[in-house]
């Protein structure tokens, strides 16, 4: 598939993915679905060992795009099927990357682009960057798993405000409260991605992978059932070449060499 909406790049394990409606704030429509979804499907033949997330110009994603479904006075659409085969099943998709995913904010992330970003494993932004969850201002609720991550990121107060009032979060506010990672220099983020991609694809990505899994679970798991997963996943990492290799540098001591397996 050629790719009109966004880019797709790979090398030496760094997959980038960029959101690319400039024009448009890179807001979704469902060619952009689409794309995304073949470009995730090329990941595992790239050999990516991490993915990049970004947008294009100066925003992250502004949501949907309404002009992709645009609805006449009067008349009724099923905003729950485009959640149902559009973005749940996206958001699923990166949560289930066996892979760490960084989410690479250099704008406005708002609604359903807010969410998609709260959906990959780690947050960065700019500090020109901001946080929107403006559902509210179109009598809607958050979707894209936006009632499930934000009290988990934030704690329930926090949560409703930004779900009730729909207020403009900015980069430094959103770190403070814990709802991403870092927020980094405008000047300095171009750099800092570029270093934890580098950070990720140089790493143990079999053991990657089951933190992400088991920190996952955690969330509807009791802690018997918590201790056991650790069990399992820490056998499984305990045969791995990584392990082995990180044992040996940590003797030898020297910088580890992994290679993902």
């Amino acid at each position: 598939m050629s790719y009109e909406t966004i880019l797709h790049e790979c090398s030496e394990g760094v997959a980038r993915i960029t959101l690319s409606r400039p024009e448009r704030m890179n807001s979704f429509t469902q060619q952009m679905h689409a794309e995304l979804r073949d470009a995730l499907d090329r990941l595992s033949g790239d050999g990516a060992r991490v993915l990049v997330l970004t947008g294009a110009g100066r925003g992250f994603c502004a949501g949907q795009d309404l002009n992709d479904r645009a609805v006449a006075p009067g008349q009724e659409v099923d905003l729950g099927e485009s959640v149902t085969t559009q973005y749940a099943p996206l958001v699923q998709r990166l949560r289930a990357l066996p892979f760490p995913v960084v989410a690479a904010v250099n704008g406005v992330a708002a609604g359903a682009g807010c969410n998609i970003a709260l959906a990959c494993d780690l947050v960065i932004a700019t500090e020109s960057a901001s946080f929107l969850q403006p559902f509210c201002k179109l009598g809607l609720i958050p979707d894209t798993g936006g009632t499930w991550f934000l009290p988990r990121l934030v704690g329930s107060a926090r949560a409703m405000g930004l779900a009730l009032l729909g207020d403009k979060l900015s980069a430094r506010q959103a770190a403070d409260i814990g709802l991403i990672w870092e927020c980094v220099p405008d000047d300095a983020f171009a750099a800092r991605i570029d270093a934890i991609a580098r950070h990720f694809a140089a790493g143990p990505t079999l053991g990657y992978a089951r933190t992400k899994q088991a920190m996952q679970q955690s969330s509807s798991n009791d802690l018997g059932t918590q201790l056991a997963l650790e069990a399992t996943f820490m056998r499984e990492c305990g045969f791995s070449a990584d392990y082995r290799e990180g044992v040996a540098a940590f003797k030898e001591k020297r910088a580890p060499r992994f290679s993902g397996r």
